[in-house]
């Protein structure tokens, strides 16, 4: 048995159960601190982007939209997947701001990344503080962005929508959270370039392969 913290927690197995359009489900055999192992099921993912679009008056833009799994529609920033391995997640950030919310930004920076339920899944989204906003037409893709209610809140009001439980989306509530946080001065961003060190990899190169 190796001291707590140190063991190297290594795969001597794995098998793929289903690879779908968006997310792959493997399972892996894991080899645990006294040398057995365990089975981890993993659901790969794209890995996402989210956006704070904060207005010079302090409003927040959200999107009211269907989320199946949960069964009922959510309020949650503007997002979107990162399709291709290597794409620039700040690029992938302003094509769904405009797609969704119909909105252009001049200045961006990086709030926060938010593991998704890293218990089961590699998903993390980068969210981002967009700027320095202008309108732009939107470019509806499909029936379900059809669907999209668009809405601005102050951001005060949207933390207090968060910490009601009426927010329950992670990136939403860690972004708007995060934007308080530097609205206020209490903690800074960082650029908008910053090093993502668990950026998803793993799907995106199943794609391109």
């Amino acid at each position: 048995m190796t001291e707590p913290g140190t063991h190297e927690f290594t795969v001597a197995g794995t098998r793929d159960v289903h690879i779908g359009r968006v997310v792959g489900l493997r399972i892996d055999e894991v080899v645990m601190p006294d040398g057995t192992s365990a089975t981890r099921e993993v659901i790969e993912h794209l890995g996402a982007v989210a956006v704070v679009a904060l207005d010079d008056d302090g409003q927040v833009t959200l999107i009211h939209q269907y989320r199946h799994p949960i069964g009922r529609r959510l309020w949650e920033l503007p997002a979107g997947l990162i399709d291709h391995e290597g794409e620039d997640p700040v690029g992938t950030a302003r094509r769904e701001l405009v797609e969704e919310a119909g909105l252009a930004a001049a200045d961006w920076s990086t709030l926060v990344d938010v593991a998704a339920s890293p218990g089961f899944t590699d998903e993390v989204v980068r969210v981002f503080l967009a700027r320095g906003l202008s309108e732009v037409d939107r470019e509806v893709l499909g029936e379900e962005e059809a669907d999209l209610v668009i809405r601005r809140f102050p951001l005060a009001e949207a933390v207090r929508m968060a910490l009601a439980g009426e927010l329950v989306n992670g990136a939403t509530v860690g972004g708007v959270l995060a934007a308080h946080a530097v609205v206020t001065g209490a903690a800074a961003s960082r650029p908008a370039d910053a090093p993502w060190r668990d950026r998803p990899a793993r799907f995106a190169a199943r794609k391109e392969s």
